[in-house]
């Protein structure tokens, strides 16, 4: 603790310190001051938990310095010294909260059980206000989880809520919703949760504001602020700028401010105006904060996505035309880059067909995916925070296909043909080793050996391979049944294709699609 000592003789703060072994009391930094107003001064700045102070000093005497200290500090804990039996001086030192009055001369022995006292009155206060914030913010967290649902029935909810907090819900203007939607949970920690909430209420009560705050999915932060005053707009733009330097030292993220709206019971509204905005925030750049009149400067309507892009990408990918494939996505990226009017999974569905057309792709060129052999598409995407991070990541993918088909040996022309044509009939599940040879014109018999010998692999095993490969990536996406996707991978007998996926991946199809979700 910091103790501060304030008396106008040098002898008696000089003999106080000497006299007694601080830190055995606890006590690790001793601050010094001449009078009242230059106690004033140092309490500022130093902010000790106790002052040992004189009652009588010039300039300013120790209680008004007390009174104004008190504005300022108000869980420091004062003992006043005095030379003087004087009443009045001990009945405002009795106002003031001081725990001890020790007269002069100073008996070290009392000084030691007035700092004793000072530090379990300090230690008590301290306690009592972090309970009362603590409960101010919980019961602000509950209202906050009320105003996320249209405001009716809970109506009796609320404002009992705002009674345990002294408000009342007539009382209330200028409602804004703000929406944060940070990166994966383990980014962010409880402490500085809680921390930028307590700074952030700082900096709205300087300007008659407050605000309502709750966690929700470990991964949104809803701010409500309002003010009991028509809501300034230069000072929600402060607000968010505060939210905006804060979130940005934790990670990624992106906000959200939805419409002003007039009063409690309109809260929802603008809630929900935050939540429509953050689906467009996927893409936009990392930290952007988003408001409605991003809806109205939209230029979205002369925006064109190309004509059918995924099978354009699929075809520029097996005539080897990297120009081809990154003018299609530079035309891709143009569209959903910045656009207010599309949700999330417009994109998502198409860059999933745009990755199994590289993964196609490499299995054809004998090229193993840029992701790894564990991680699937659903991986790879989960981790993209925005359709920026997303199309860069697709981006890179390709041109790292391409290096390694240059830079590979190229394979047989035949053994090409006969990937490219199981690529397009696995799904088959009459396809057949009859039907792969009368494809390249060849007997059944040479085409077994001459692939087996090209490769390491029968066709069997390949197309058994390959079947697998498409199931994963299938699993992945919880939109496809299990039952579903047997027979889209070439397996009309399910319990078959189990097996089948149990021996290749060592999980059955529901174990596989679980641990991939997670």
């Amino acid at each position: 603790m910091k103790l501060l000592i304030v008396d106008d003789e040098e002898l008696t703060r000089t003999g106080v310190i000497s006299a007694i072994d601080w830190k055995s009391l606890g006590i690790r930094e001793i601050f010094q001051a001449d009078d009242g107003i230059h106690g004033l001064e140092a309490a500022r700045r130093y902010r000790p938990e106790i002052i040992l102070c004189d009652v009588r000093m010039p300039r300013m005497d120790g209680i008004t310095m007390l009174e104004q200290v008190e504005a300022i500090l108000p869980d420091t804990v004062a003992i006043f010294m005095s030379g003087y039996s004087d009443k009045e001086y001990l009945k405002a030192a009795i106002k003031l909260k001081a725990v001890n009055y020790i007269e002069k001369p100073i008996n070290p022995v009392e000084i030691r059980e007035a700092i004793l006292e000072a530090k379990e009155v300090y230690l008590g206060r301290i306690r009592s206000t972090r309970g009362e914030s603590l409960h101010s913010m919980e019961t602000g967290s509950r209202i906050a989880l009320q105003l996320t649902v249209p405001y009716g029935a809970n109506a009796g909810t609320i404002d009992n809520l705002l009674a345990e907090l002294g408000l009342s819900s007539a009382a209330f203007t200028g409602f804004t919703a703000f929406i944060i939607q940070a990166g994966a949970a383990s980014e962010q920690t409880e402490v500085s949760l809680s921390e930028i909430y307590h700074e952030f209420r700082k900096l709205l009560l300087a300007q008659n504001m407050d605000c309502f705050y709750v966690e929700k999915r470990g991964r949104y932060m809803v701010y409500f602020v309002f003010g009991f005053s028509a809501s300034d707009s230069r000072n929600l733009s402060s607000a968010a700028g505060f939210l905006q330097a804060q979130y940005g030292s934790m990670g990624n993220f992106f906000i959200a401010a939805g419409e002003t709206v007039n009063g409690i019971t309109k809260a929802y509204r603008s809630y929900t105006s935050a939540v429509v905005l953050l689906q467009s925030c996927f893409f936009f750049p990392v930290g952007t904060l988003l408001t409605p009149a991003f809806l109205t400067d939209s230029d979205n309507a002369a925006r064109h996505l190309p004509d059918s892009p995924d099978t354009k990408f699929t075809q520029a990918l097996s005539q080897r035309d990297l120009a081809a494939c990154e003018a299609l996505l530079l035309d891709v990226f143009r569209y959903f880059d910045h656009n207010v009017t599309l949700l999330q999974n417009q994109s998502k569905d198409l860059y999933f067909k745009f990755f199994l057309a590289l993964e196609d792709a490499s299995r054809q060129a004998g090229i193993f995916s840029a992701a790894g052999p564990t991680e699937t598409i659903a991986d790879t995407m989960e981790r993209c925070f925005s359709y920026e991070e997303l199309h860069q990541t697709l981006l890179l993918r390709t041109r790292h296909l391409f290096t390694e088909i240059q830079n590979s040996v190229q394979e047989n022309p035949t053994i090409l043909l006969i990937k490219n044509y199981i690529s397009r009939n696995y799904m088959n599940e009459t396809l057949s080793v009859k039907d792969i040879s009368a494809h390249v014109f060849l007997s059944m018999s040479y085409v077994c050996t001459f692939f087996k010998n090209e490769t390491g692999q029968t066709l069997n095993q390949y197309l058994t391979e390959y079947r697998m490969e498409m199931a994963k990536q299938l699993l992945a996406d919880p939109r496809y049944k299990i039952s579903d996707i047997s027979s889209k991978v070439g397996y009309t007998d399910g319990n078959y294709f189990g097996k089948s996926f149990k021996k290749y991946t060592g999980l059955s199809p529901s174990e596989f699609r679980e641990k991939t979700l997670q």
